[in-house]
């Protein structure tokens, strides 16, 4: 197997743009994709030129290198083929179309290949606000490209624990024509259950699937996210310990409310996919009494709700007046969710919320 997938350090960084991204590569040039992808340093201001080996490149497009019978042939036409592959990104003005590469060299004296990314993808690799990262190995032995893309959608949500997504949502994130996979019992059967076994097999994640119905057909799926217990004990995911620690942190609160852990500063902030600053997470922890489990509450309620502009203000203003979910019953559809507060008299105090906040931290 292609080292880096079994690297402790190799890491993928993505904008959640890029994840939620459409466009289709065979179980090969994802494996690509993503072995490029975790040679990208996020910090970087610019892309470089990432290298491969020639036999790298074979092996991770699964070419049997035993047999050298027009070998680099098909490996140029591979590398072709990837090299024209398409993806669509919904930005907020619009959707961008862009290939993954814009050039790939082959190096023969030297056997190696160079990659460069399309400059247009620069915005969802490096310098990110909010992004998903995992560790690559965390999907070395996944065999459908369809349970790479899920594990890397239902990991994006991992810290809110579900994801609900319609059936159209994910087939044109899968690229997965009109024609093809119509009935969802035949989606269900090719795509959703082998993604699900292999994911909870093989990764340190875990989830099961509500199916949610207009009428009686299945138009919604919500996933329901966990972190893997067959699997997670053997991973050294910095990023998973991290949750777990938050889950029990209430168990452990501080003695004295008025004294804010530097540790627990820094589980807020990887809590939030928004950028907040140190300041701001010890505020909204002095809210919460350096209740952890209670910010995390918080915040999901705030992932579920539109139209938010200040999210710090939010989350302190959300403890504050302790905001809830309730379900409510839609005809035909199940798992809806209903804010017992008015959003419109929320915002009016956001702006009041942030400057009370911003005085008491610099005191």
């Amino acid at each position: 197997m292609y080292n880096k997938f079994t690297d402790e350090k190799a890491i993928v960084c993505k904008g959640n743009n890029l994840i939620n991204a459409s466009y289709k590569l065979t179980l090969g040039e994802q494996r690509v994709v993503l072995a490029i992808s975790s040679m990208v340093n996020p910090k970087d201001k610019e892309f470089k030129d990432y290298y491969i080996t020639i036999n790298e490149f074979a092996e991770l497009m699964d070419i049997n290198l035993s047999s050298n019978t027009g070998l680099y042939t098909r490996l140029k036409r591979l590398s072709g083929q990837l090299l024209s592959k398409r993806i669509t990104i919904h930005e907020p003005d619009g959707d961008l179309q862009a290939n993954w590469f814009s050039s790939i060299k082959y190096f023969n004296n030297e056997g190696k290949m160079a990659f460069s990314f399309d400059p247009k993808l620069k915005k969802y690799y490096l310098q990110l606000k909010q992004y998903t990262k995992y560790r690559l190995k965390n999907i070395a032995g996944l065999k459908s490209q369809y349970s790479i893309r899920m594990y890397e959608i239902l990991k994006q949500y991992e810290k809110i624990g579900e994801r609900t997504l319609t059936i159209k949502e994910l087939k044109d994130m899968f690229q997965i024509g009109v024609n093809e996979y119509k009935l969802y019992g035949d989606f269900k059967r090719k795509v959703l259950l082998p993604a699900q076994k292999e994911i909870n097999k093989k990764t340190d994640l875990s989830f099961e699937i509500e199916e949610i119905k207009t009428g009686r057909k299945v138009t919604s799926l919500k996933f329901i996210i966990s972190k893997n217990p067959l699997v997670a004990s053997n991973k050294k995911d910095e990023c998973a310990d991290v949750l777990e620690e938050i889950c029990a942190a209430s168990e452990n609160m501080l003695e004295h409310d008025n004294v804010i852990n530097d540790d627990y500063i820094d589980k807020v902030m990887f809590l939030f996919d928004e950028e907040i600053t140190r300041k701001e997470a010890e505020q909204i922890l002095k809210v919460a009494n350096n209740d952890i489990n209670k910010v995390k509450e918080k915040y999901i309620i705030a992932k579920q709700t539109n139209g938010i502009k200040n999210i710090v203000g939010w989350i302190i203003k959300a403890i504050q007046d302790d905001y809830k979910t309730k379900k409510r019953t839609i005809p035909g559809w199940d798992n809806t969710y209903k804010r017992d507060y008015d959003i419109d008299d929320l915002e009016q105090k956001l702006l009041e919320i942030s400057k009370k906040a911003s005085v008491k931290t610099e005191k």
